[in-house]
C-alpha cells in the first residue's frame, strides 16, 4: 500500500458562518448544499449569471459554517465574490488559509482509517479533524483538513510519508481531473463544459442558482458540443487560446498549457482513438478522455 501524503500547500481554507450561511450557499453554488453534513461533503462551483466558470471548490460542515478547500490562486478572488454577494444577509466570511492546510493521501490507505466508508464525499473525525473521500473520484483519494500545528503528529500516527506535490498534480492530470491553474479557465468555458456533471459537482434537482438557467438548458436541449479533456504533448511546446487541428480541422483550443495542459475540444465521434495526433501553432499532442467520461 503506498503511504505517500501531499501536503497541498497550493490550497487555501475559507470558512463561511453565520445565521445564513446555509441559504446564502444554496443560493449561489452549482450543487446542493444540503448533501453537505458531518458526514457528507461535496464538489461545487460557481458559474457567471451566463453560466461560464469561475471558480471551484469542496464544501465541508465545520461547527456551526461551512469550510472551503479551493486553488490558493483563486482564494482571494473567492472571497472577495462570496462578499459581494452577502449584502443584507447574516455571514461572516473568514480566510483560514494560514491556520488549515490540506493534506492528500490514497484512495486505499482511506480505506484502513477506522470510520472510512467507501462513499464519496463521506467524511469523518480523526482526533477531531475532517478526512473525506475525494467527493470527485475515489481515485483522487482522501483529504484531511487540519491546523498546522497538530498536522505532522497525525501524519506520523496515520504512518503517512511526505511525497512531492508534483505527484499528486501528476496523478490528478493523468486521471483527467485539473490539479491547478483554475484561473485559466475562469470565464472561458461553460461549468457544464468542465465535466462538472460527471464529477459530481452540479445539482440539476436543486432550485436556482447563479447560472443555473443556461447550464440546464445546456443539459436539456443536448447542446454539449465541447468538452475540457487533458492533452499530452509529444513535440513542441503549446501556447494558451492558441487553435487545435485534427486533419486541418478546427477542433478546440488550448486553455491550460502550462505543466499539466487542458483544452476545450469539440466532441469527438466514436471513431476516436487515443492514438490520434493533434497539432497545433508550435506542437503535436494527444487528447485523452477519462475513464470517467462517457461522452
Amino acid at each position: 500500500m503506498n503511504n505517500s501524503v501531499y501536503i497541498l500547500e497550493d490550497r487555501a481554507i475559507l470558512y463561511i458562518n453565520g445565521p445564513d450561511a446555509k441559504d446564502f450557499l444554496q443560493n449561489l453554488i452549482s450543487n446542493d448544499i444540503n448533501k453537505v453534513s458531518n458526514s457528507s461533503s461535496c464538489f461545487a462551483s460557481l458559474f457567471t449569471p451566463q453560466g461560464k466558470f469561475l471558480y471551484e471548490f469542496i464544501i465541508l460542515k465545520h461547527k456551526s459554517g461551512y469550510f472551503i478547500d479551493c486553488e490558493k490562486s483563486q482564494s482571494k478572488e473567492i472571497f472577495n465574490q462570496l462578499n459581494l454577494y452577502k449584502i443584507r444577509t447574516k455571514v461572516e466570511i473568514l480566510n483560514l488559509s494560514n491556520e488549515f492546510v490540506v493534506a492528500s493521501f490514497g484512495y486505499e490507505k482511506y480505506l484502513t482509517i477506522a470510520g472510512s466508508k467507501d462513499i464519496l464525499g463521506f467524511t469523518f473525525k480523526y482526533r477531531e479533524d475532517p478526512i473525506l473521500l475525494d467527493p470527485r473520484n475515489r481515485n483522487l483519494g482522501a483529504r484531511l483538513i487540519i491546523n498546522l500545528e497538530k498536522l505532522y503528529l497525525s501524519l506520523k500516527k496515520l504512518n503517512l510519508k511526505n511525497d512531492k506535490i508534483e505527484n499528486y498534480h501528476n496523478h490528478s492530470h493523468k486521471l483527467g481531473i485539473v490539479p491547478k491553474n483554475l484561473n485559466k479557465l475562469k470565464n472561458k468555458l461553460f461549468g457544464i463544459e468542465c465535466n462538472f456533471e460527471e464529477l459530481n459537482g452540479i445539482d440539476f434537482k436543486k432550485g436556482c442558482y447563479v447560472g443555473q438557467e443556461n447550464t440546464a438548458r445546456i443539459k436539456l436541449k443536448n447542446k454539449l458540443s465541447k468538452r475540457l479533456l487533458p492533452i499530452e504533448i509529444i513535440d513542441g511546446k503549446l501556447s494558451e487560446g492558441e487553435t487545435i487541428y485534427y486533419n486541418d480541422v478546427d477542433i478546440g483550443k488550448v486553455l491550460i498549457n502550462e505543466d499539466y495542459p487542458f483544452a476545450l475540444i469539440k466532441h469527438l465521434n466514436e471513431n476516436f482513438s487515443k492514438d490520434f495526433i493533434f497539432k497545433s501553432k508550435n506542437g503535436t499532442f494527444k487528447v485523452f478522455i477519462p475513464d470517467w467520461l462517457k461522452i
